[in-house]
């Protein structure tokens, strides 16, 4: 086997483990085949060394696929290492102090906005974010503010490929991410949940390279009165984790 046909194997084996990660649920290899556009004899074959490693498991009672134990490894030691994660945590829960709302920490992946870490306020907020959960990387504060910074090329595929046949919404979200990249946040209401408001700063380490956004997420009508001090604030909180990630 050539080195070029050795990557094509390992993308795939890769390509059905973040299958079965993303799924949020017990998945069917006939789903992750057609999730991945891969025959279903090779999602079988790769599913095997998954298993062996740890990485995946069969579900208790059916005839699917869910991730493995050594995924609670890979997760602790991402808690525990993670320099923007370790970086970021005090900050953000110095924000939730400051304003009694919830706070994620979110990262591009893979073409999704992905929660690293929450950290929930004393008042109920129903949010369909949590830590581990995805969602596409065109709709609400967080991944709008994310996709604005990411590189053009990428950006400009991933709003082609995620808002394909709404040539409308595709302009609107590029004059959106101008918007953004200008002002350095992102609001939106209603857009993931309804009736949550939320602001999105990102992150940056050293030459403006893109780490992450701190996301402030609350029920819209209780924060009517408070987007520009929950604006600030939040703005303030992201600079001063850039401002860290500068220098360690």
């Amino acid at each position: 086997m050539d080195t070029t046909e050795a990557q094509s194997v390992s993308e795939r084996v890769l390509q059905v483990l973040v299958t079965v990660a993303r799924h949020g649920r017990p998945i069917a290899a006939r789903e992750i085949a057609a999730q991945t556009s891969l025959p279903l004899s090779t999602v079988y074959r790769h599913l095997v060394p998954l298993k062996k490693w740890g990485l995946v498991q069969e579900h208790a009672h059916e005839a699917l696929y869910e991730p493995g134990p050594v995924g609670v490894q890979l997760a602790w030691g991402f808690d525990h290492n993670s320099h923007l994660v370790t970086q970021a945590r005090e900050e953000i829960e110095a924000l939730v102090q400051r304003t009694g709302e919830t706070v994620g920490l979110l990262v591009a992946a893979n073409g999704q906005v992905v929660c690293l870490d929450m950290h929930e306020s004393e008042q109920s907020l129903r949010c369909s974010f949590a830590k581990g959960r995805a969602h596409p990387l065109v709709h609400g504060a967080s991944a709008k503010a994310l996709l604005s910074f990411l590189p053009q090329a990428t950006r400009e595929s991933l709003i082609a490929r995620q808002l394909a046949g709404q040539p409308v919404a595709q302009e609107r979200l590029v004059a959106q991410v101008e918007e953004i990249r200008q002002q350095r946040y992102a609001v939106s209401e209603s857009e993931v949940d309804f009736g949550v408001w939320g602001v999105s700063a990102p992150v940056f380490a050293a030459k403006e390279r893109l780490e992450g956004t701190i996301t402030l997420m609350a029920p819209a009508v209780r924060v009517a009165q408070r987007h520009d001090e929950l604006i600030r604030l939040t703005l303030a909180a992201a600079e001063r984790i850039s401002n860290r990630l500068q220098y360690f």
